[in-house]
């Protein structure tokens, strides 16, 4: 990589910091370039020739949370029970270490716009579908609509994460109390994820 790439990277890569903090503090409407600007230390017009605007800087942010969440869906574990653990386990990781990211993922749905709505539409599509094999394999009996309800659950539950208070996430064990809290979910199913004790 020349001196000029590892440069350009080390921009975008303080742009899409400052604007998953930006973006979480004021959302992506009240959020300007002069300050993303100014957050990432990078002048206005240094911004665009790294990214044609605010849209572009989203959804870069969208892309980075789904290749991230992606990729730890693959490949199927065996044992499904493992793979549902291994995907919770990843996912509440995530979560706790890119708050701010996951808080524009959820948030800031409604501000992405095509040409990369559609794009990242059809990515989430086959990420959910993922995890409602992961589900349906690890209850085989459960209804098609039980499993996609408890998809959402988890989904939903993981990515709240997000809006705990940073200092519950520091503490010691609190990710796995977390991990420990969406597993719980799963036992609607007859899922049993965990040793709940006698």
């Amino acid at each position: 990589m020349t001196s000029a790439s590892v440069a350009r990277v080390d921009r975008e890569r303080r742009i899409l910091d400052a604007a998953a903090e930006l973006f979480r503090e004021r959302g992506f409407h009240g959020a300007g370039m002069d300050e993303l600007g100014t957050r990432a230390g990078l002048s206005g017009p240094a911004l665009y020739r790294v990214f044609g605007g605010k849209s572009e800087i989203l959804a870069a942010l969208f892309n980075e949370a789904m290749d991230e969440l992606v990729g730890a869906t693959a490949p199927l574990l065996a044992d499904p029970e493992a793979d549902l653990r291994r995907l919770v386990h990843h996912h509440v990781r995530f979560t706790i270490d890119h708050r701010a990211l996951v808080s524009v993922y959820q948030r800031e749905d409604r501000s992405l716009v095509d040409p990369w709505r559609k794009e990242f539409d059809r990515r989430r599509r086959r990420y959910v579908e993922r995890w409602e094999r992961a589900v349906a394999r690890a209850a085989p009996a459960a209804a098609p609509t039980a499993v996609a309800a408890a998809t959402q659950g988890c989904l939903g539950a993981v990515f709240s994460l997000a809006y705990w208070p940073g200092r519950t996430l520091r503490a010691p064990g609190s990710d796995e109390l977390a991990e420990r809290f969406v597993l719980l979910g799963f036992g609607a199913l007859g899922i049993a994820l965990i040793d709940q004790g006698p």
